[in-house]
């Protein structure tokens, strides 16, 4: 499977998580791994699969490398009919009422795209006993099951 981690990080958490899930999948599979802030929405090709690592900053925000492909998501408002994904949350419950809303947003920015969402949106706490790279290999492992069988129905 073509495979595309992107990944969105203020201070390089998710880029080091997002890097650590490429080499975990680069055996068995073809895999890139792209800054959020390098990665266009024209860019986006129906025949990869998507694992979209996402950190929240301030008050529910995106993370700096996440913002310039938003402001060009609602700017292009591109038609991602066929694109498939997964998103993964960094995020802390030390900020209850913003807690993951990072990979939220980007969630349902391509959402309402019209991108497919495969599995549910993973959310690691910092606050917690979980490691990131446990709970992200899982995922990963999972969700690339999950997208073979989709991809396939909806080719």
């Amino acid at each position: 499977m073509n495979i595309t981690v992107l990944y969105g990080t203020e201070t390089g958490n998710a880029e080091m998580l997002a890097e650590d899930v490429a080499a975990h999948l680069e055996g068995a599979h073809e895999v890139a791994c792209t800054n959020l802030s390098d990665f266009a929405p024209a860019d986006f090709d129906p025949g990869q699969f998507y694992l979209v690592i996402c950190s929240t900053y301030g008050d529910g925000e995106l993370p700096a490398s996440a913002k310039p492909f938003a402001e060009a998501m609602e700017a292009e408002m591109p038609d991602l009919a066929g694109v498939h994904f997964a998103i993964f949350g960094l995020g802390d419950t030390e900020y209850e009422d913003t807690h993951n809303f990072g990979s939220r947003i980007i969630a349902e920015m391509l959402q309402a795209r019209g991108a497919t969402q495969i599995g549910e949106r993973v959310l690691h706490d910092a606050s917690g006993g979980d490691m990131a790279d446990d709970l992200a290999m899982d995922w990963a492992d999972s969700v690339l099951e999950l997208a073979a069988q989709q991809m396939k129905e909806d080719a």
